[in-house]
């Protein structure tokens, strides 16, 4: 194959099993770009590492779509440095713009890593976790099941945003209740987190209307020997009081079921809430945004901006009443759209000037969108 171009180049080189690819003389964005082999849980593929003066970008390609990246790329370079399982190759571009290289035949020795191993897991594989293997997600031995891998990630993405909030607090024992808790593998694992992971102390409760959904919870518990976890019928309103929680999760609670359980848990001065809303209608039929017409006459549309809206709503709520908010993507495990967890710290309050700029920030949005979302009335608001 000969190299007459930058393209021939990179045919030449991605034609075989690549062993590294380096591109410098950065002229534009990046000044340097890193092209090797990893082992992926799909199979391998091209990892990029992309330099500026001041941060590092990843991403993983396969082969084909590497080979793409680096022609794109090469067109803000000044020198291509490769090896494949055949040959090592380089490629400088003059001032002029001409293409000069040179190709040697080798046989290269291949190394590739597995990226994923490299990854530090709130839950490693290799670790069993009684949860995950019930689930289907882990084997006896703790390794991932083929198939399962991105339901793994996802269950160690909640916890990861469960720990960043959590990593701070000094305090060696929790009480913390899963509204709406459904068949509880994320209570489950929520607890083997606190107790086997950060050894701490912790007492659980799942909350759940369903009767049958509690009385399985409450044998899985014992099968477990999970002491501090239980569940029981109820909501979460009833029982704020007499379970004082320093955390409330509430994942999926379908649409103004998410505003009792933030209302309760702001009543009950809990200190931490994780809420992944879930349907969220009220909005959805009160809003008449009579200036957003190529939204609103889309039913698709109006539906997904009617959530962002109400999501929107709830998270400057909750800082009108003292909390820290922010909103995170987190990854719905049926793989639903609704991907969005508000979480929320409680501070003690904030100053009249902020609390009077709040309530009028508030009370614009919901009058543009002709809106009175329950959450407003359950904070007091307006």
């Amino acid at each position: 194959m000969d190299i007459r171009d930058s393209e021939s180049f990179f045919d030449r080189l991605f034609s075989q099993p690549l062993v590294r690819l380096t591109l410098s003389g950065g002229r534009g964005e990046y000044t340097r770009a890193v092209f090797r082999p990893v082992k992926l849980k799909g199979g391998e593929a091209v990892q990029i590492e992309k330099y500026t003066s001041t941060q590092v970008f990843h991403e993983n390609l396969s082969s084909d779509l590497a080979a793409a990246r680096a022609k794109e790329l090469f067109a803000e370079f000044t020198f291509a440095d490769g090896a494949n399982s055949a040959c090592t190759l380089s490629m400088r571009r003059t001032k002029s713009g001409k293409i000069l290289s040179t190709v040697k035949n080798v046989q290269n020795t291949r190394e590739v890593k597995s990226h994923d191993r490299e990854k530090l897991r709130l839950l490693p594989e290799g670790v069993p976790v009684p949860a995950l293997r019930d689930l289907g997600v882990m084997t006896p031995e703790g390794e991932i099941v083929k198939g399962m891998y991105d339901k793994y990630c996802q269950i160690n993405r909640f916890l990861e945003i469960v720990d960043d909030a959590v990593s701070a607090d000094p305090r060696d024992s929790w009480n913390i209740c899963d509204f709406g808790c459904g068949k509880s593998y994320l209570t489950f694992v929520l607890y083997y987190y606190f107790t086997e992971i950060k050894k701490t102390k912790v007492t659980m409760t799942g909350l759940d209307l369903k009767r049958q959904v509690i009385e399985n919870c409450n044998a899985i518990a014992k099968k477990y020997g999970y002491d501090g976890l239980s569940f029981r019928c109820g909501d979460v309103k009833d029982v704020i009081g007499e379970l004082s929680p320093d955390m409330i999760i509430t994942l999926h609670a379908c649409d103004t079921a998410t505003d009792y359980a933030l209302a309760a848990a702001v009543e009950g001065r809990t200190d931490y809430i994780l809420s992944a809303p879930c349907c969220q209608h009220e909005v959805n039929a009160q809003i008449s945004p009579s200036g957003y017409k190529p939204i609103s006459c889309y039913g698709i549309l109006k539906e997904r901006f009617a959530a962002l809206a109400t999501d929107a709503v709830r998270a400057r709520c909750l800082e009108y009443v003292g909390y820290e908010t922010s909103v995170l993507e987190f990854v719905d495990f049926e793989h639903s759209p609704k991907n969005l967890m508000i979480r929320a710290k409680r501070r003690g309050g904030v100053s009249p000037k902020t609390s009077a700029e709040l309530k009028k920030e508030i009370e614009d949005f919901c009058t543009e969108l002709s809106v009175r979302p329950l959450i407003t009335k359950l904070l007091g608001v307006f």
